[in-house]
């Protein structure tokens, strides 16, 4: 049985992780699923649990491509992805948001 206080939406979209803790570490990687609560991402390595994280996940499309939402929030877990290559699953809370466009 579904315990989730939120309901989760299947989207793959870009996401650049920014900040783990107090250490820069400029990674790419691709959403899974977003709530209103938190994100599963997928990323090359494998955060600290429990750490600070910074992440922008593009929304691109239409109308408006340079919309991209930029999140603070702590790691729950993470994995090995069941992809086959070497990059992680991340679970994050997301618990302070903003909406950002690129500079002009």
């Amino acid at each position: 049985m579904e315990q989730r206080r939120a309901r989760r939406f299947t989207l793959q979209l870009p996401v650049s992780i920014t900040r783990n803790g107090t250490e820069r570490i400029p990674q790419f990687g691709l959403t899974k699923n977003i709530s209103s609560g938190g994100v599963l991402f997928t990323a090359a390595r494998e955060p600290e649990i429990g750490a600070s994280i910074e992440y922008v996940i593009n929304l691109g499309g239409q109308p408006d491509p340079g919309i991209s939402l930029r999140c603070i929030g702590k790691v729950l877990r993470a994995h090995q992805s069941d992809s086959g290559d070497s990059a992680f699953d991340v679970a994050a809370t997301l618990e302070r948001y903003e909406f950002v466009r690129p500079e002009e």
